[in-house]
């Protein structure tokens, strides 16, 4: 197990390299450049800068987070072949500085949906990000977007860059007209264009999960279960085919059994990468993000890091989303201290699961 922790960038995020270095157990980061936009090659000269910074600071950066996927492939629209090979173009420049996983989604238009950046925890005084569907009312798509933005702190988050959402309401009506069984096919046609290059280049592709895991505002949405995943990795048979199990995600569905779903996928050798995150679940579709404890969620994180052990201990591991606690502000979900706590509580976990199997 490799534990890494999510890094925007110099020029983007609150969290300092050095910070991130002094963590116990921390080896590297997932990687992001955040100022591109979806269907845009990532440049050699800019991968390396990114990389040789991180490397500079004595962490390693093998895997790269939100290669985003361009909206017209997910729709299929005739200019989806020049976006897919942009995709391939960006697979070989990112594999010749030692990128070794790439994780993206196939959600159409949102990557997440919250309706609150920092709901606050009246337990302790902390606040994380919340969701509950019956506060979406009659909010629009258009709604939501303005208060998530509003409530970001003045950072960009990730699904939510501007430049893919300044067409949002032109985007939301040519999806009325595709099912999941389009987006599915979209997807194939996806994956039969860029898997042939990650097998070349030793690439690996994870998928992350809706979030949350049902769908939102109508919008076909094909990766929130297990059944879901299956149809995923059957689209094109190939250990390059993975999934980024994102352990919240799957989880804020508490029909889903996120234990199962490492063991099922890690056993057939389909997990990429994971983000390990617990939730509390408040009522129906209403949850929020807690701490990484596992009495303080709905999660056995124990049980969690010993599926991980049992069936795919290679694996690259990231603490997700924190509270922001300590008087500490920035981009939310993505603070140092709760994520700190986050990573050493894992690392924790896995020495026991370790020793105990010893």
């Amino acid at each position: 197990m490799k534990m890494t922790f999510r890094w925007y960038g110099e020029k983007s995020d609150s969290v300092t390299l050095s910070q991130i270095k002094q963590i116990p157990g921390m080896t590297g980061i997932m990687g992001f450049l955040d100022y591109k936009a979806a269907g845009e090659v990532w440049n050699e000269d800019e991968i390396a800068a990114y990389i040789a910074q991180v490397n500079a600071a004595g962490l390693e950066c093998e895997v790269i987070e939100s290669v985003n996927v361009h909206e017209d492939i997910k729709l299929g629209l005739p200019s989806r072949d020049r976006f897919i090979e942009n995709y391939r173009e960006t697979i070989k420049n990112l594999a010749k500085h030692g990128v070794k996983v790439i994780v993206y989604n196939f959600m159409p238009v949102f990557d997440w949906l919250r309706t609150d950046l920092a709901r606050l925890i009246p337990e302790d005084g902390s606040n994380s990000l919340y969701f509950d569907e019956a506060e979406l009312g009659d909010m629009s798509p258009l709604d939501l977007v303005r208060s998530t933005i509003d409530g970001s702190n003045g950072f960009t988050l990730p699904g939510w860059e501007p430049e893919r959402l300044a067409e949002l309401e032109k985007t939301l009506e040519l999806y009325k007209s595709v099912a999941p069984d389009d987006l599915r096919a979209n997807y194939k046609y996806f994956l039969d264009g860029i898997i042939p290059v990650c097998e070349e280049q030793g690439i690996v592709m994870a998928c992350h999960p809706d979030d949350p895991a049902w769908p939102v505002f109508g919008l076909p949405r094909i990766a929130h279960s297990q059944s879901d995943f299956d149809k995923i990795v059957a689209l094109r048979d190939s250990p390059s085919n993975t999934v980024c199990l994102c352990t919240g995600s799957l989880g804020s569905d508490p029909n889903n059994d996120v234990v199962a779903a490492i063991r099922h996928f890690g056993s057939m050798g389909r997990i990429g990468c994971l983000h390990v995150r617990n939730i509390k679940h408040l009522g129906y579709r209403k949850f929020r993000e807690a701490a990484h404890l596992s009495e303080s969620g709905d999660l056995d994180m124990y049980e969690i890091m010993r599926a991980v052990f049992e069936t795919c201990p290679d694996s690259y591991i990231r603490p997700d989303h924190g509270r922001m606690i300590w008087g500490e502000t920035g981009r939310p979900g993505y603070g140092l201290y709760d994520r700190a706590l986050g990573a050493a509580y894992l690392n924790g976990l896995w020495e026991a699961v370790v020793k105990n199997a010893k």
